[in-house]
């Protein structure tokens, strides 16, 4: 039995980079940021930080590219896949993406972060589901219910 599957939460480092592909497929990319934090054998807290490159298609790009900016907190779930290609100097480039088959958005941020408490909103979509037309539903949640 095989499996492949990625699930981050972490922020966007660009915005969504939006395209079509010719048979009319929409297609979004985005970069994500994920932190991992820890403490060392002397008391020092240390954090590394891993980027993961992020790939979208149809109703997942239509939901990223109306509410998802540089920042926004996203969570995403998918497998990966590395794709490759030849560069113009002849050397052969890698690329490992998460395919984003799920995403749930993060607390919606005006100008400041929900940190504080307020309301927040979030959205489930996955790949079998077409994108939502419809407002984004507005939920409470504590401090609490944030991972990170």
């Amino acid at each position: 039995m095989d499996l492949n599957k990625a699930m981050i939460i972490g922020r966007l480092t660009r915005d969504p980079e939006i395209r079509t592909t010719p048979s009319g497929a929409k297609v979004t990319s985005f970069g994500v940021a994920t932190n991992f934090r820890w403490t060392d054998q002397q008391g020092q807290k240390k954090e590394q930080v891993e980027f993961h490159n992020v790939v979208l298609w149809r109703g997942l790009a239509d939901v990223a590219e109306r509410f998802l900016k540089k920042g926004s907190i996203v969570y995403v779930e998918g497998r990966l896949q590395t794709r490759s290609w030849d560069g113009q100097d002849g050397k052969k480039n890698y690329r490992t993406e998460i395919i984003a088959e799920k995403m749930q958005l993060g607390p919606k941020t005006s100008g400041g972060s929900t940190a504080s408490g307020g309301s927040a909103a979030t959205e489930q979509v996955s790949a079998e589901q077409p994108a939502a037309t419809e407002e984004i539903p507005t939920i409470q949640i504590s401090n609490d219910d944030i991972p990170f």
